[in-house]
Parts: structure tokens; sequence; C-alpha cells
């Protein structure tokens, strides 16, 4: 099942079921209907009651993200070879954990805006993963039963203050943590669409690409992989993590990113502010967004909020 997020005409959040052309409106958003033990249950009783209604035009809406505040945001460093390599490094032992807030969410559409003090922002193609059942000490073989489906995600990150040696100009330092470069505001943009896990099945692998498109228009393909690649799958992750972070229906997990990233090429390229940011899973669709600049948004905007 196909799920599409968008705003309603009072700017609410809602959700639809996705139908290509068109989409049946749900009556609560993705995160409310997370929250039931039986909810994809709940959604088949709501569409058979809809069944053969004439929904509304998807170029109609707004979309918006399917979990615009999602409780935890966990995501995985370096979890495939090839971008491991890319950088010079070993696969790693055990999964890199690292986190992001709500604060970083913005949906397809919605600018990605750089803040003050770094001039090296990057992309990063990843699946996200979405909780549906609490998940506490789960065992690998039974850690899928808790996934409710896939998203698209972008991890944006100053490559500058993430302390990448490439990013770094003549004396400059990173951070020494990842927090400031990974978890800004605008820091991931999510696809409005959510497929529910039965749909996808990553270990079959799922073509991810991205793309960095400049000012005038010109599209740079930067990624292009698959999720064969990936050096941990979903059922070991959900696992690890939820042995040490009990997860909640509405977490995310981001799962790491392909080969192909801005900061490795030779010479380093950045996203510009004018241009675009595109990002695509196989099977699930995309999230595109402009980059502006912080001076160009007013800190008071209430679309920061």
């Amino acid at each position: 099942m196909r799920l599409f997020a968008y705003e309603d005409d009072d700017g609410a959040e809602s959700l639809a079921v996705d139908l290509g052309d068109r989409l049946i409106p749900l009556e609560w958003p993705l995160d409310v209907l997370l929250q039931a033990d039986d909810w994809r249950s709940d959604i088949d009783r709501r569409l058979a009651v809809l069944d053969g209604a004439r929904g509304i035009r998807k170029g109609s809406v707004r979309p918006a993200a399917p979990l615009p505040r999602p409780g935890k945001i966990v995501c995985v460093g370096l979890n495939y070879g090839a971008h491991a390599a890319e950088g010079g490094r070993d696969a790693p032992s055990h999964p890199m954990l690292f986190a992001k807030f709500a604060n970083a969410v913005v949906a397809h559409g919605q600018p990605v805006v750089r803040p003050e003090g770094t001039d090296a922002l990057d992309l990063e193609v990843e699946l996200g993963v979405v909780i549906g059942r609490r998940a506490r000490r789960v065992d690998i073989a039974a850690a899928m039963d808790h996934v409710a489906g896939y998203v698209v995600v972008n991890d944006i990150s100053a490559r500058d203050w993430q302390g990448s040696p490439p990013a770094l100009k003549p004396g400059q330092k990173g951070d020494g943590q990842w927090l400031r470069a990974k978890g800004s505001d605008t820091f991931l943009p999510m696809g409005p669409v959510f497929v529910t896990r039965d749909e996808l099945d990553p270990r079959a692998g799922l073509r991810l690409r991205s793309w960095r498109i400049t000012a005038d228009g010109t599209e740079h393909l930067m990624q292009d992989s698959s999720t064969t690649d990936l050096i941990f799958d979903v059922p070991t992750l959900v696992s690890l993590i939820s042995k040490a972070i009990t997860l909640e229906p509405g977490d995310i997990i981001a799962t790491g990113t392909p080969a192909g990233v801005g900061v490795f090429r030779e010479p380093p390229v950045f996203l510009e502010t004018g241009g675009r940011v595109r990002c695509e899973i196989e099977g699930i669709g995309w999230v595109e967004n402009p980059v502006i600049d912080w001076s160009d948004r007013p800190p008071d905007d209430e679309r920061d909020a």
C-alpha cells in the first residue's frame, strides 16, 4: 500500500491512499494511525467504505512529510560498502549511530536552509525505515514485525562542521561531533510517499539516486546505487538499536547513504544556494527541495517552526 501525505486547504497535515493519479483521503495522519496495534487493518476498513470514491487529483495538493514530528530519528553512518571505501575507510564492524531531531524534517518543495557559518552542504539519499510497533530488545528474526514501511529521506550534511578534510579550509576544524553538522533545521527532507513493508524488500535491491541541481537548472547525477550494498540490513539495524534504544511507532531509522556524495568528489562539490537537490528511491518516489541561504529566511518566519 502506498500512502501520500499532503496539506489540506486549512494547512493541516492529511494522509491519503495513493492510487497514482488520484488520492483517497483518510481521516487521520500517519503518526496517529500508527498508534493502533491494528493500524493496517484499520486503513483497510476505511478503504472498504471509500471503495469507488473519486478522490482528489494528486497534482492539486501540496505534498507534506508523512511524519513531520517523529519522536526519534536514528541515523546510521557508513552503512554502504562503497561509501565507506570512497572516504578511505574500512567497513565498520558495527553500525555507527547518530541522531537527528524533528526540527530537521521538511517536506518535498520546502527549502533546505544553509545556516550561517557553513559553506559545504552535501546530500545523502537514504532509505527511511518507519517503526510501526514498539520495539524493545527484539531479535533479528522478529525485527521486521516492528517495521511499518519506508520513506525517502535526504540526510543533508554540513561537511565543514562535520570535519571532513576535503571540506575544510586551511586552519579550519570541524565540531568534533556531528550534531550541528547533521541536525540543523531543515536537514532532513522527507518525501510525501510512505510505502508499507509488504510492498518492498530492500534485500532484493532498491535503486537509490540523487541529483545536485545548479541554479541554471542543470542536473548533476551524484549517487546511483542499490540497497544490496548495505552493510547492515534493516532487520539487523532494528534489532541492534532496539536493544539499547526503545523504538516507538512513528520513529524513523535513516539507514545510511551510498557512494557518490559531493565531499569525496575530485574536486569536492557542494549544494549551491539558488539550486535544488533531489533524492529518489525505486518503488517509493522522490523528494526535491530548493536550497537557500540563511539570510533569505527571516528567523521569525513561521514556516521554520
